[in-house]
């Protein structure tokens, strides 16, 4: 059973939108945030209104790749959450570039690198003082089977995740003493968010190559997350992969 409150970054669609729909079911609030796509996350909101009366549902505006901005949003966390903090954290905002290295400039390089990395950091160094206060926390991660095996054209996007996955493990160490577990969810290749615009032919394409035989549905996705998060606590510092056998 979930404690109380939990934010998710990057949830105004796709896998963050699904992880919060599947987590307020069992929360008293969640503050969901987004940079780019107001009008999609207050229908993420009343998404989640539908689905349960019982979670308040706090939208948040917030640029996670400016320090200031992502302490003004904890500020709003702390005001929502009577100065109790987050019980978890789920950090999914991020981008992807599909470029060779040639091509990929060092304006591509600097926006990766603060949307995927810098963006986990900023958040998981704010988050953390209420949560050792609180003697309590779960941090989860977002991150992609590219960060571990790297993939062609993903070249920046694969060394951003693969920093997430390393700064889960040295966390999860530095945190473990504080009763706070930091774990990463590695995904393969879901129908959602980055990928949805992809045709039914590439779809057919990807299938072809995963031992299951088709893409993640975002749903999957969040019930996985829900299920990290919910484990006992002498898990931590993991790196958990669901990619359909692909690797």
């Amino acid at each position: 059973m979930l404690r109380k409150y939990a934010l998710v970054t990057g949830a105004s669609r796709g896998i963050g939108a699904a992880i919060a729909r599947e987590l307020a079911k069992e929360l008293d609030g969640i503050f969901i945030c987004s940079d780019q796509s107001e009008d999609e996350l207050m229908r993420t909101a009343d998404d989640i209104s539908a689905i349960t009366h019982l979670c308040r549902v706090i939208p948040v505006i917030c640029n996670v790749t400016d320090p200031a901005d992502v302490k003004e949003m904890f500020d709003i966390v702390n005001q929502y959450s009577y100065d109790q903090g987050l019980d978890y954290l789920i950090n999914n905002a991020g981008i992807s570039l599909g470029k060779t290295l040639e091509d990929t400039t060092d304006e591509d390089w600097h926006h990766m690198i603060e949307s995927n990395l810098s963006s986990v950091f900023y958040c998981c160094r704010t988050a953390v003082p209420d949560m050792k206060r609180n003697g309590h926390g779960k941090i989860l991660n977002i991150s992609s089977v590219w960060g571990q095996t790297g993939c062609a054209l993903e070249s920046a996007y694969s060394a951003t995740k693969g920093g997430v996955d390393a700064l889960t493990r040295a966390l999860a160490k530095e945190l473990a003493p504080s009763n706070i577990q930091v774990n990463a969810l590695s995904l393969g290749i879901v129908g959602a968010g980055m990928n949805s615009d992809l045709t039914d032919e590439e779809k057919d394409s990807i299938s072809r190559r995963i031992p299951s035989g088709r893409l993640a549905s975002e749903t999957e996705a969040a019930k996985m997350a829900s299920a990290i998060l919910t484990a006992p606590d002498y898990l931590t510092g993991q790196i958990i992969r669901m990619d359909g056998g692909l690797m």
